[in-house]
Formats: C-alpha cells, sequence, structure tokens
C-alpha cells in the first residue's frame, strides 16, 4: 500500500497529528519525508485537514466538531476536561483518555448520545501540548520504586531504574515524563528533583510550590538588578516634587515578624471635629519600571504567596524588606492618600501625592491593642510616645467607620483563620484559632477607604485601571445557600432574587454565638463569588461599594503597583488620550494575570495549611477531643475541632447498619434512629493522619453515642 494510502486510511480510523504519522510510518529521515509529502499531497487534494495540528478526513466533518481543551483532573478510569474558554467541562471515560495527563492540552470531541442524559462526555481525538512536569510520590509498589502523581493518587507509573535521582520510598518527589504510552500508568518517568519525605509538611509545601513553577530564589538577571538596590537609601534629590510629609507622626501597624511594610497611618483632628486621615503606602513604582527584569517577574508572579511561617515574595528582599520598606526612622518614598472626613466618619474629600516621609515607629498589633485598652504599661507607652496622642482619635473614626459600615449592610464574615506553631525543625506542634483585636480592623478600615478613593479616582478620571470586582453570587449558590439555611431552621425569605448584603448580614448576626454560627459562615462563604481583578469598575458586592482597588500593598500585590504606575501618570499630567492608548493592554493584562496567580496562590496557601495541620495530627494519634459537625455527607460527616483542625469520621464507624444523607444537613440510621446533623457535638479520636495529603480521620470515641 502506498504511503498516501497507508495515512488516509489512519487518519479515517483516528485523527492523527504529525508526531503520530511519523510514529506509524515514520522513523528515519527518509521515511519522515515520505510521510510529510504524502501528508502535503492529501491536504492539497482536500482529502485531509488540519486544525490545531490534528489531521481529520475532510468527509467525516469531525474538525468542526474538534473542541480545544485542557485536562483539569485524572481519575483511575477517568478524566475531566476543561474548554479553553473556561465555561464547562467534559467528561472522558478511562479508555478514551489516550493516557493525557493534567495540564495537557488536547482536542476533544463530544458524544452525540452521553451515557448521563444532559451530562457532557467525549473522547480525547489528539493530545496537543504535554505537560510533562508532575509533582508526587516515591513509592515501593510489588517490589519496584514507583511515582504516584498528586493529581491522581489512583494511578502509578514507572521510575525508570537509571533516573531514580536517590528517590527513596515515601520521598516527595517532582518528576519529568521520559516516555509516553497509550494509558498513564504505562508512561515512564524520571525523578528531576527530591524535596524528602512525604511526611514532612515543610518538604510537602515546597512540593506544592515546584508544581506551580513558583521558586524561591530569581533568575539572575532579576537579582542583578535588585542588588543595585541592596543597602540603597533616599537622597534629598529623591525628594524633589514630592510633599514633604517628615513633620507628621507617621508610624506602621503589623504583626511582630512582618519585614515587608508597605503601609503608614497618620492622623489629626479638625478644629470643627473632623479627621485628617493620611494612609501612606511604599512608592514601589518609582524602583520598578515598567519594561525592566524586576517589573517582569513580578508580573509573572503577581503575588507573594505566605504559609505557615514562610513567604516566597514577588518582590527580592532588596526591596521587599530593604529600600521599599517602611521601616522605623528612615526616609522613604510614598504614595500618599490624604483624606478629610467629618465628625461622624463621612468622607468628605480626598487627593493623592507623591511624598516623602519617616515611620516613627514599628507598631505591633498587640502592642496597640494594649494602648487602646489602657492595659499598656509604662515602657510600652514609652515606646509609642511620639503617635500616642494619635490613638484615641483613631479609636473614634475607626468607630464611626465601623458604624457606617454596618449601616450600608457590609457582612462581618469569620475567615477561621488558623495559626500553625512551628517548632525549630519547622515542624508543625500546635494550631490555633487566629484572632483579630480592634487595632487589625482599624487599619483594615483605614485601609479600605483608601483602596476606595483609589478606585473613585480612576473612575472619575475616566482612566484605564485595574479595579477590585466582587459581583453578586449566582442562582446555583443562593439554591444551595438557601437548602442550608433551611435546613437550619433559619427564614431566608428576601425581597428580591438575590438577597442584599444587608439581608445576609441580618442572618450572620442572627446566629453570632450559636452552634450554627461558623456553618452559617462557612456556608456563606461558599455562596459568594470569587473576588476578581478586571478593568472595568462593577463595584464589590461584599463590602457594599461602588468603587473599589488594591492600592495599599503593592510590595507583595501586583494590581497595586500596576495602579500605582498609571495614577503616578496621570498625577504628572499625562492627558486621558495618551493614557488610553499606553495603559488600557496594561490593565487588562495585569487584571487577567493576577486573578490567574491570586487564585494558585491561594490553592498553595490552602493545601499547604491542610499538610501541617495533618503533620500536627500525627503527633495526636489515638487521643479524643470534642468537636462540632461542619459538613454531612453519604459516606460520612467531617469534624471541626476547637482549633480549626478538620478530619473525616466515614459512615461505617458510625454504624454498622449504614446511613443515608436527609435533608443535607442530617445522616439517619434508619435502622437504630440515631441521627448526627450540623452543629452537633460529638467526642472523636484521630486514628490517621496523611501529610502528604493534607488529611485526618477521626473515628467516634468510645463510649460517644451522640
Amino acid at each position: 500500500m502506498a504511503m498516501r494510502d497507508k495515512i488516509e486510511h489512519a487518519i479515517q480510523n483516528q485523527p492523527c497529528t504529525v508526531k503520530d504519522l511519523k510514529s506509524k510510518f515514520g522513523g528515519d529521515r527518509g521515511s519522515d519525508r515520505k510521510v510529510m509529502e504524502a501528508v502535503d499531497q492529501l491536504v492539497h487534494e482536500a482529502v485531509i485537514c488540519q486544525r490545531q495540528g490534528v489531521f481529520f478526513t475532510v468527509r467525516s466533518g469531525r474538525a468542526d466538531k474538534a473542541l480545544l481543551c485542557k485536562v483539569v483532573k485524572l481519575g483511575k478510569n477517568f478524566a475531566f476536561v476543561m474548554l479553553e474558554d473556561g465555561t464547562s467541562d467534559i467528561f472522558i471515560p478511562g479508555r478514551f483518555t489516550r493516557g493525557a495527563m493534567p495540564g495537557d492540552m488536547v482536542l476533544v470531541e463530544k458524544f452525540e448520545h452521553p451515557r448521563v442524559e444532559g451530562s457532557d462526555e467525549g473522547e480525547i481525538l489528539a493530545i496537543l501540548e504535554e505537560k510533562n512536569d508532575l509533582v508526587g510520590t516515591a513509592r515501593r509498589i510489588e517490589g519496584r520504586l514507583k511515582f504516584v502523581p498528586d493529581d491522581c493518587p489512583a494511578i502509578s507509573m514507572q521510575l525508570m531504574r537509571d533516573c531514580e535521582g536517590g528517590a527513596k520510598d515515601g520521598d516527595k518527589v517532582a518528576v519529568e515524563i521520559l516516555q509516553r504510552g497509550n494509558r498513564q500508568e504505562d508512561h515512564r518517568v524520571g525523578v528531576a528533583m527530591r524535596f524528602g519525605s512525604s511526611d514532612e509538611a515543610k518538604r510537602c509545601a515546597k512540593a506544592l510550590l515546584y508544581a506551580q513553577d513558583i521558586r524561591s530564589r530569581f533568575p539572575d538577571k532579576v537579582r542583578e538588578e535588585a542588588k543595585k538596590l541592596e543597602n540603597a537609601e533616599v537622597s534629598e534629590k529623591d525628594t524633589e516634587g514630592r510633599m514633604d510629609l517628615r513633620a507628621l507622626p507617621i508610624f506602621t501597624i503589623d504583626s511582630a515578624e512582618t519585614k515587608d511594610i508597605d503601609d503608614a497611618i497618620s492622623l489629626t483632628k479638625t478644629p470643627e471635629g473632623g479627621f485628617e486621615l493620611g494612609v501612606h503606602i511604599a512608592d514601589v513604582s518609582n524602583y520598578v519600571k515598567p519594561g525592566s527584569e524586576l517589573d517582569n517577574e513580578a508580573f509573572n508572579r503577581a503575588t507573594s504567596v505566605y504559609y505557615a511561617d514562610q513567604v516566597v515574595p514577588m518582590l527580592p528582599k532588596q526591596l521587599s524588606n530593604g529600600i521599599c520598606s517602611l521601616n522605623e526612622g528612615v526616609l522613604r518614598l510614598a504614595f500618599s492618600c490624604l483624606m478629610h472626613l467629618d465628625k461622624d466618619g463621612n468622607l468628605i474629600d480626598y487627593r493623592f501625592v507623591k511624598s516623602i516621609i519617616r515611620s516613627r515607629v514599628k507598631g505591633v498589633y498587640s502592642e496597640i491593642n494594649a494602648l487602646l485598652a489602657g492595659s499598656a504599661d509604662d515602657e510600652l507607652k514609652g515606646k509609642y510616645h511620639e503617635v500616642l496622642s494619635q490613638l484615641p482619635a483613631m479609636k473614634e473614626l475607626y468607630g464611626h467607620r465601623a458604624r457606617l459600615r454596618k449601616e450600608r449592610g457590609c457582612m462581618d464574615i469569620e475567615s477561621g483563620e488558623v495559626k500553625l506553631i512551628l517548632d525549630e525543625d519547622g515542624h508543625c506542634i500546635d494550631v490555633k484559632k487566629r484572632t483579630s483585636g480592634e487595632s487589625e480592623a482599624m487599619i483594615e478600615e483605614f485601609m479600605l477607604l483608601a483602596n476606595q478613593c483609589a478606585a473613585h479616582f480612576a473612575r472619575v478620571k475616566q482612566i484605564p485601571f485595574v479595579y477590585r470586582v466582587h459581583e453578586e453570587p449566582n442562582a446555583e449558590k443562593l439554591e444551595r445557600l438557601h437548602t442550608l439555611l433551611q435546613a437550619c431552621g433559619i427564614n431566608d425569605h428576601f425581597a428580591k432574587d438575590v438577597p442584599t448584603p444587608k439581608e445576609l448580614s441580618a442572618i450572620l448576626e442572627g446566629v453570632r454565638g450559636g452552634p450554627y454560627e461558623q456553618i452559617i459562615n462557612t456556608g456563606m462563604l461558599r455562596c459568594m463569588s470569587k473576588a476578581v481583578y478586571e478593568e472595568k469598575p462593577k463595584g464589590h458586592y461584599g463590602l457594599v461599594l461602588k468603587d473599589y482597588a488594591h492600592f495599599t500593598s503593592p510590595i507583595r500585590r501586583y494590581p497595586d503597583l500596576a495602579i500605582h504606575r498609571i495614577m503616578t501618570a496621570q498625577l504628572k499630567g499625562m492627558d486621558k488620550d495618551t493614557m488610553v492608548l499606553r495603559y488600557s493592554d496594561f490593565a487588562e493584562k495585569a487584571s487577567k494575570q493576577s486573578s490567574e496567580r491570586e487564585i494558585i496562590a491561594m490553592q498553595i496557601e490552602r493545601k499547604a495549611e491542610d499538610c501541617y495541620k495533618a503533620e500536627y495530627a500525627r503527633r495526636h494519634l489515638g487521643e479524643c477531643y470534642e468537636g462540632r459537625i461542619s459538613g454531612v455527607t453519604q459516606r460520612g460527616l467531617f469534624i471541626e475541632l476547637e482549633n480549626g483542625v478538620e478530619g473525616f469520621v466515614p459512615a461505617s464507624s458510625l454504624t454498622p447498619s449504614g446511613t443515608m444523607l436527609t435533608e443535607g444537613i442530617r445522616l439517619s440510621d434508619p435502622v437504630s434512629g440515631k441521627n448526627w446533623s450540623l452543629g452537633d457535638t460529638m467526642m472523636i479520636t484521630i486514628v490517621r493522619a496523611d501529610v502528604n495529603l493534607g488529611k485526618i480521620d477521626f473515628e467516634v470515641a468510645p463510649a460517644s453515642t451522640k
């Protein structure tokens, strides 16, 4: 059979890439050339056509049905792919996955008749781009060292003997797929990076970062630029054209361990009883110039990543902890928002200025809280003597702002954040609920006000910008919230289809201090849309604000740096048309990149925290604790302990007769009549903790029959 006929026949049976065709019919330079000549001839004669590098027979019409997708989830016998635009996902049965891995770009054809009516099912026609870098665990299975990927712990791949990289059973590793087979289990991999034991949370956290290509070490060119700013100081020349605010008693308030200080405050009372509030932000844009290596790297990272006691910064320490950090007693360049508020805390006007400041003291939240409460000793008062007089006015202003916030219906949802306590070796030895005092809330409110002013500034000036957008919840999420509220006996009859923040806030207030408080808080958080960055102002649903942006953290967030750059151009007199030409595309790209990287950073932080919690739980196997039912599924119960650690109780450990899910919040045993409901307390025993997966298993403690 001629090469032309062989290729046509092959493509009739299955769409093929050039790689597929060369693998079937090539093998050497001469054969590969014949393959390409035959393909060119078939295309010229309109026998076959090409889409995304995949060849189809024209008569089949399959090319028009092929969809560009990304593999987002892989199971033992299935995969899910997401359309390129992220609008919907498609289920792929195992025999149709073609060995595709998470992160692969693929062409997919949907089935006309899926097995489940109304669902989207299909097959992978071809793999267009391979993601061959994976992170997982080395496991000895049937005498051979194999690789189990984090993205699909149900499968294992063979580690090639000469490519094990010193890995041992149980090590966390990164691998590269060296040979691909038709099934995932047929792939052959080699170790590219060994992190250490998967029983250590700090090793698992490093692997999580690696999997998302987040590196602590900056590229050489970035480090070279940063090196030039090492031990840099603000000169008198740097102050030219800036408002001199060195006489103001400006100071910072952060946690004791904070080194990247990007915001400071000042406050004075006016003769009329009003307030002059200054929020002074590190002028990072003065040092990070467009097109520089520093800027390119900051854009790529888009955010600092925080987990446990570690941070992977957006900017090198020469900037983040050095010249850009508003350290005590040194001159610093700032971007100040100067606000005038009346005696009731209402914003009257504001202005943005480039300034020069000197922070009087590095304030610490716990110390400021003691001063506000009147419990500070003389030594502490002495430390803050230059700014002490501002605190009563700050407390007064915060009281007004908190009242206004409540009046507009802003929701006060408890985040449930925890603090991980680590020993000197970086192992988690304790977990505590994170609490915040008056100073934390005060600083949050003042920063929020400055952020609001920045967004209003841009909207009124009609300049390109990066807004922080939070849209109202969608119908599907509201329905889940409705089910939860009804099951908890809470009336949720709202005036309109979409409740106002004020209505939701009233529900939160009604359950405060009760058994359903944390459950409703969590349910409310899950019902909210994800806040994102966009170049168009759409308001912020949760904060009940027409104008909102992120202005106050340019050291650790790229959107803040981006709008500093845009606002600087406007303040220097750039006309609107020029700004639109110069910054519209920049604002759009910065918004998209920042939203995407923020999600990745949050996922890493959450998964790393789960690993550390599991590490803590391993130290307490066999111990009994009281917990509260925080989730109900057909498979069992989620139990949250008082310190925020959550584990799972399988249904089989509750009763030997089996259980059934009823009403969405309750598991019932039809034989004994026992039931377990959201919000109930129960005694549990910690029986298993998998640090690698960040999962904790509980069992009902002996003699616990509730």
